[in-house]
């Protein structure tokens, strides 16, 4: 299990509305192959319970989903490289 790089600093929080309890792990990448991958690379946040699973939260909101992505793939190319992020993902967000 890798740290994520995307919300490095403790205390562990939401991501989105900073609250300290019904904490989940959201990886920010898809399905089973990529979800290994972001957590290879430290690619998730915490999100409370509402945020994640909600009817407007990260699994269900297209938008919010995508935001996530986005910021992933910021994070990801940061302390590796954009071509190392389409090696391993193979698609753009930004």
């Amino acid at each position: 299990m890798s740290k994520s790089i995307m919300q490095p600093s403790e205390p562990k929080q939401c991501y989105l509305c900073g609250r300290q309890y019904g904490l989940e792990r959201h990886h920010c990448m898809a399905g089973i192959a990529n979800r290994r991958l972001a957590e290879r690379y430290g690619i998730w946040i915490y999100l409370c319970d509402f945020c994640h699973r909600s009817k407007g939260g990260a699994q269900y909101e297209k938008e919010l989903n995508l935001k996530l992505k986005r910021e992933a793939q910021q994070a990801f190319e940061k302390k590796y490289s954009h071509e190392e992020w389409m090696n391993t993902f193979r698609k753009n967000y930004l």
